[in-house]
């Protein structure tokens, strides 16, 4: 197990916790720029503060934890960044996936992977099939995603499914629909962070996020700490969530 803060852990009702996290990691390139730095050293630092979020999860024991990596819309970014953020990514996973793996993280990538290099698409496997038996929190990686996109995918494949004889318009049921996305067998998102001061989804996790509680902080990512990330656990086991019944 990761080396753990007692006294900040302590602070949280386990009782109270969300079952699924979920993080849009936003304000790299900002926090860099107001200092006068490369967008890449945002970058860098923002991979520091996930390696000290996914182990708080870990520390609590939360059941998922998902972070939007990089959006289908990435790709639109210059070159050189998007080069950057690959190279990043490679390098996180090859250093990480060994310590992730001791402290018994399970890690899923959502959205396509076949315009990702030959290279890190084979990381991506070797790390998968490296924590596949892991009963720890499942880490969901969104890279090269988009919930639009994520939701066309699934519906393209029930209507293979209706094509083939094995599945009747009649029967396609909300839960059908959702084992056929991304995070299937996972539960809906509970909590949905954003930092960096933008208050919208950004086309991620359209779905699993229907009934999510959310919760903004002008913070930027590579100064969020476990800290700020457990204010927002906190709060999160104030709230009254009643999925569209009353409060008894």
């Amino acid at each position: 197990m990761w080396d753990s803060n007692a006294d900040l852990l302590a602070r949280v009702d386990k009782t109270k916790l969300p079952r699924h996290v979920a993080i849009i990691m936003d304000g790299n390139g900002r926090w860099a720029n107001v200092r006068g730095l490369l967008r890449s050293a945002g970058h860098t630092a923002g991979v520091k503060t996930l390696k000290q979020i996914l182990k708080t999860a870990v520390n609590l024991k939360l059941e998922a934890l998902t972070v939007y990596a990089f959006s289908t819309e990435n790709w639109k970014r210059p070159h050189t960044e998007v080069d950057f953020l690959m190279h990043l990514f490679s390098d996180y996973l090859e250093r990480e996936k060994q310590e992730m793996h001791a402290n018994n993280v399970r890690i899923k990538f959502l959205g396509r992977t076949e315009d990702f290099s030959p290279a890190l698409q084979n990381l991506m496997r070797e790390s998968v099939e490296l924590m596949k038996n892991n009963t720890g929190v499942k880490f969901n990686v969104a890279a090269d995603y988009g919930g639009q996109d994520e939701i066309v995918r699934a519906a393209q494949k029930i209507s293979r499914r209706v094509q083939a004889g094995e599945l009747s318009p009649e029967n396609i049921s909300a839960q059908i629909f959702a084992d056929e996305l991304d995070t299937a067998g996972q539960p809906p998102v509970d909590l949905l962070i954003r930092t960096g001061d933008e208050m919208r989804l950004s086309n991620f996790l359209l779905w699993q996020t229907a009934y999510a509680e959310f919760w903004f902080t002008e913070t930027p990512w590579p100064e969020f700490t476990p800290e700020e990330f457990v204010d927002a656990l906190i709060d999160f086991g104030k709230r009254s969530r009643r999925f569209g019944a009353l409060k008894n």
